[in-house]
């Protein structure tokens, strides 16, 4: 499971965002439009700064900006959940997670379900055999995000 960059830097965006908020007031967090530029600026620097930073990932920004706006609220919900998810695992997991994520992804439905049904009947010996033969060495960007 690769965790898409938007959505890291949408957390990102909303941590800062809640500390900058969390000093300035207990009361509920305004619409866009009635923020103050200083509170925009907070929440926009981090993209543009990324964005001037790595112009070799401004169309992977872009696209993906493009498909999150093309989300349900259900499905922005699931890619929370499954960031979440990811967050909370140790460099291990996400490993293993990563192998799994860039495998699947070239199976048809049907040859994904049978991975998942062998995969839980796995042993952690089996698992780990599994992925040093099939897992793909890590990109720079996700060796960036682990830090």
């Amino acid at each position: 499971m690769k965790v898409p960059v938007l959505r890291i830097l949408a957390l990102g965006l909303v941590f800062a965002a809640g500390q900058a908020f969390a000093q300035a007031s207990p009361a509920p967090l305004p619409a866009w439009d009635k923020l103050t530029p200083q509170q925009r600026e907070a929440l926009i620097a981090p993209v543009r700064d990324r964005w001037n930073r790595e112009p070799e990932d401004r169309a992977r920004m872009l696209e993906r900006a493009q498909r999150w706006q093309a989300m349900t609220p259900e499905q922005r919900a699931q890619a929370r959940h499954g960031m979440k998810r990811f967050e909370d695992m140790n460099p291990d997991q996400r490993r293993e997670a990563r192998a799994l994520y860039g495998h699947m992804k070239a199976l048809t439905p049907e040859q994904r379900d049978a991975l998942r049904e062998q995969w839980k009947k796995m042993t952690p010996a089996q698992r780990e055999a599994w992925m040093r033969d099939n897992a793909r060495p890590p990109r720079d960007r996700d060796r960036r995000q682990e830090r």
